[in-house]
């Protein structure tokens, strides 16, 4: 007989792990609530998802799915048929799934068809680009969710348009900012002296932090390198650290493409040792969705290098410009992130308590 809730909590991609550690951590305060991981292998590069997981203090997973590379079908349908001898063994109350990643589609998707609750932690985003497969991944996953917790006020005005019940959408704060706090705290008594990245800092007290990742950006030689034109130009007014993602390099190979000796490529670097460079940076060039959420959590400014972003609150509080992914654009946002004053405006409960919320919410819902 189940004394408490059987929750499966599942992670896949590099965003998962650090979305998925508030809620493990919090889940193991409450006796109610027994809380099992499952890693799906999306990510199966050890410098991108191991690595991870001890940077960021998770257990070893209870399951390891080991999916592997290939594309977004051949990865989705070898997520779901593993994931499915977990949930027909485990025959977990919940699901919870995380983010917009292939592991977050496939895993609800079994879940629904084995009639287990889904509950989709930051539901609700919206960038309205069906090239992007994040998008589909979104959408069809709040098409099977049960529960929706929700980032940002955006997320619950698309839901009630999507006719998703009200009753079952809450504005609970942000998981990845509760990491993001936790790990700041963290580095007050890390020996930062002993990051690799410790001396570089020392060297260039006025830095800027960029990452560049999305396929629509660097796989396309075109917008590739118009992006690396723009960010040479931004180098010769601010040196810049780039830690350089497996794929990115693989495409600056291709493609021959150099970057200026002002932007100091690295080698990928865990989660604490990229907050300890970009939570002092000048200034943050990136691709990435929580990029744009934790500089906005800490009011850094950021400069996003796509066309939209699914996460418009970082652009009303001020925090992030929005470039596009022109040489052009991209340089003039810069400036214009430079020149903006911000007025430290955080999004309404991103607090570092949204996984208590999360798990209070879930224990209400029978």
């Amino acid at each position: 007989m189940k004394t408490s809730l059987q929750i499966l909590l599942v992670a896949g991609a590099r965003p998962n792990f650090m979305k998925i550690v508030p809620l493990f951590r919090t889940a193991k305060t409450v006796d109610s609530l027994s809380c099992k991981i499952v890693h799906t292998g999306q990510h199966y590069d050890y410098e991108m998802s191991q690595a991870f997981f001890d940077d960021l203090e998770l257990p070893k997973p209870d399951f390891f799915l080991d999916a592997g590379s290939g594309s977004h079908a051949v990865q989705t349908g070898k997520i779901m048929t593993a994931f499915e001898e977990v949930v027909q063994v485990e025959q977990p109350d919940w699901v919870v799934v995380v983010g917009d990643v292939n592991s977050t589609l496939a895993c609800s998707i079994v879940a629904k068809k084995e009639q287990i609750k889904v509950a989709h932690v930051e539901a609700g985003l919206r960038s309205r680009d069906m090239a992007m497969p994040e998008e589909i991944n979104r959408m069809v996953t709040d098409t099977l969710s049960d529960l929706f917790f929700v980032t940002e006020q955006s997320g619950v005005d698309n839901l009630l348009q999507e006719g998703k019940p009200e009753k079952a959408i809450h504005l609970v704060g942000h998981v990845m900012i509760d990491n993001l706090f936790f790990q700041l705290e963290q580095l007050k008594t890390n020996n930062v002296q002993a990051m690799s990245t410790h001396a570089l800092k020392q060297q260039h007290p006025a830095y800027g932090f960029m990452t560049l990742h999305r396929p629509s950006n660097v796989d396309a030689e075109r917008v590739f390198r118009g992006i690396a034109e723009a960010l040479n130009s931004i180098a010769e007014d601010l040196t810049l650290f780039f830690p350089v993602h497996p794929r990115t390099r693989k495409m600056m190979d291709r493609f021959k493409i150099k970057f200026s000796d002002n932007i100091i490529c690295l080698d990928p670097l865990g989660f604490r040792e990229s907050l300890y460079l970009w939570k002092d940076a000048r200034v943050v060039l990136t691709d990435s969705g929580g990029l744009q959420e934790e500089t906005t959590g800490l009011g850094i400014p950021c400069v996003t290098i796509r066309e939209n972003t699914e996460r418009p609150i970082t652009i009303e509080m001020g925090s992030n410009v929005l470039a596009g992914t022109s040489t052009q654009g991209i340089v003039d946002a810069f400036h214009q992130s430079m020149e903006q004053k911000l007025d430290g405006r955080i999004p309404p409960l991103w607090d570092g308590r949204a996984a208590e919320r999360i798990w209070q919410i879930l224990q209400q819902w029978i």
